[in-house]
């Protein structure tokens, strides 16, 4: 019998804190994430790479599972 294929979680990610004044590549990681300006909300599909993004600026975004 075949396996039953699991969505993937999806993560809301929000950001809540302007980036002026952190650092470029912290500007950067924001910007990997989707997000562009301050309350805008991205989903993005759970995985490593996505949570150590979020880890590296979690003091600028609200995360959502």
């Amino acid at each position: 019998m075949p396996k039953k294929a699991v969505a993937p979680k999806v993560l809301r990610i929000t950001l809540v804190k302007s980036v002026i004044g952190y650092s470029q590549r912290q500007k950067d990681t924001v910007r990997a994430l989707g997000l562009r300006r301050i309350n805008q909300t991205v989903e993005q599909k759970d995985s490593p790479v996505i949570r150590g993004m979020i880890s590296k600026v979690n003091h600028l975004v609200n995360v959502e599972e």
